[in-house]
């Protein structure tokens, strides 16, 4: 289902704060954060290059990691990074420690198959509401991604979360609604339909 795990090389930090955290920039790493399961926090720095190639390899977000800590292994899930908005640098990382049978929260990306077989073969428009979902899930069984069918649709269809097949033990974080994900539209609506689709999101 989600991207192969992998296994990361971390270092506890005895000190943290804004000079603290320069200075490891300065040496190649990168502080961070390992929270949750009940357990109290643990800074802790890793290599920059290690981890700003997981970043942009994909599915950084979705992917259940390790990290060895001093000869101890923590399965994690990373939850937050931080970008120097200049230099597109990684400056902080947050990871939430999940076990076997921890439920987490995750942002998984919508792919869209068939749409020749749709009415945007002869010219409509593929109107995305929801790059992204957000769902419940297993911290085991991520889904890499959700897939919705777009064959036999026409213009002036929607998709809403109900057509779309989940994996077991997958819902929806937002539960009180079929929201939209995209909509079949004409040309000349596309822009209009965007916009009110951009402000439904």
């Amino acid at each position: 289902m989600s991207h192969a795990s992998y296994e990361l090389k971390a270092v506890a930090r005895e000190r943290v704060g804004k000079g603290s955290s320069r200075e490891l920039r300065r040496n190649g790493l990168i502080p961070a954060v390992i929270y949750g399961d009940k357990q109290a926090p643990i800074a802790i720095s890793i290599n920059t290059n290690e981890i700003t190639k997981r970043i942009h390899a994909g599915g950084f977000m979705t992917t259940v990691a390790t990290i060895d800590l001093d000869g101890k292994k923590i399965s994690v899930l990373p939850k937050d990074y931080q970008l120097d908005v200049v230099r597109d640098f990684t400056m902080h990382i947050d990871f939430l420690r999940v076990s076997a049978n921890s439920q987490v929260s995750v942002q998984v990306p919508v792919h869209f198959i068939n749409e020749e077989k749709s009415a945007i073969k002869t010219g409509a428009v593929l109107n995305i509401v929801r790059h992204e979902v957000e769902l419940h899930c297993p911290a085991s069984d991520i889904p890499e991604a959700i897939t919705v069918d777009l064959a036999g649709l026409k213009v002036g269809d929607a998709i809403h979360i109900s057509a779309v097949k989940l994996p077991k033990g997958v819902t929806p974080v937002i539960a009180d609604r079929d929201f939209t994900i995209a909509t079949i539209v004409a040309p000349a609506a596309g822009v209009a339909e965007d916009e009110e689709g951009s402000a439904e999101a």
